[in-house]
């Protein structure tokens, strides 16, 4: 495969050129465009450029509002509000992130609930983030129905993606993010873009029985990793990130988006911790402990989560990213084009 070279931060304002031409607020370009570049810079496929393209379809069927202005409501307690305003959701995180690290950091725990924002983006670039910032870090939120529960065969739960992250200073934070689906979406969406067939386990059709049609996963319904375990997350996440928060929940997400081809329209929740604040009083270090334990962790030959991304963004900070030329083309496609380029 024929593969062109292109600097992150030339990658960057190529995206973030794209959305100032579809009309996007250019502060929400920009907090779009350093999302999907950090995707694609960590060779996360399913969360870089191919991101692009599903936030302008939803862009153009008026589901988004592209002069969104985040509303940040901090009040004086742990929780922060943001209202984003029917439009994205990073940046309304970059609105609240300020209030988020300085109230954790002095109450020693701290929330932000993003209230009515379209997600499209992985969880590990915000608790990456704030872990680099010395917090603990958890982040949920719902998506649009399509996973059935363990023992169903109807979609009903979000894939309802989960993540964490841990500071080591010095070091890249510890982070785990992932789907409470047997895999993203967004895989399943690539196997169909590329006429690729599915493994077996990961999706059941409209009529309820297992399959490897990509297409046929997308009109039916994921499956949970871990049956009732992760049947039982969704179901803890749809609680906390949407019920709890006041917001859609992932079968209202999917009618108001009129199934699940769009990006869905939700809340999100983060909850950040500082760690020096739950152990004071204590004659210990938490971050020591937590070295000793994730050294422990490859000592014995495994592989910490994210150990992957940050090999490859190590590779693109020193040589570029590397994309293929199709990539390249759908770039100047959407540059050229804007929302005409858009496949419905």
């Amino acid at each position: 495969m024929t593969t062109i070279t292109m600097a992150i931060a030339e990658l960057e304002a190529r995206i973030r050129r794209i959305f100032t031409n579809c009309g996007v607020r250019a502060e929400t370009a920009g907090a779009v465009a350093r999302v999907i570049a950090a995707g694609e810079r960590d060779n996360c496929k399913s969360h870089g450029i191919y991101r692009v393209e599903g936030c302008l379809r939803v862009l153009k069927a008026g589901k988004v509002a592209p002069d969104a202005i985040p509303e940040v409501r901090s009040g004086e307690g742990p929780i922060i509000r943001v209202d984003a305003g029917g439009g994205y959701a990073s940046p309304a995180y970059e609105a609240a992130r300020p209030t988020l690290i300085e109230r954790a950091r002095r109450q020693g725990l701290a929330a932000l609930v993003i209230n009515d924002c379209v997600h499209f983006s992985a969880l590990w670039y915000e608790v990456e983030d704030l872990a680099g910032e010395g917090l603990a870090v958890l982040s949920m939120c719902p998506s649009h129905a399509a996973m059935a529960p363990s023992g169903g065969r109807a979609p009903l739960l979000g894939t309802n993606p989960f993540a964490f992250g841990w500071p080591r200073p010095g070091k890249d934070p510890y982070v785990f993010d992932f789907a409470t689906t047997l895999v993203a979406r967004g895989e399943i969406e690539l196997h169909e873009r590329e006429g690729k067939a599915l493994p077996e386990g990961w999706a059941v059709g409209p009529d309820g029985q297992p399959t490897t049609d990509p297409s046929a996963a997308l009109a039916g319904a994921m499956l949970p990793f871990g049956q009732h375990k992760g049947s039982a997350i969704a179901t803890m996440i749809e609680l906390l990130a949407g019920a709890m928060l006041g917001d859609f929940m992932s079968q209202e997400a999917r009618e108001f988006m009129e199934g699940t081809r769009l990006l869905p329209r939700h809340g999100a929740l983060i909850l950040a911790f500082d760690p020096s604040a739950f152990s004071q009083g204590r004659d210990r270090d938490p971050l020591a402990d937590g070295e000793r334990l994730l050294q422990g962790i490859a000592d014995q030959g495994a592989r910490l989560p994210s150990q992957r991304r940050y090999a490859a963004r190590r590779i693109a900070r020193a040589e570029g990213i590397r994309l293929s030329t199709e990539e390249v083309a759908l770039l100047d496609r959407l540059e050229a084009q804007g929302l005409g380029a858009v496949r419905c």
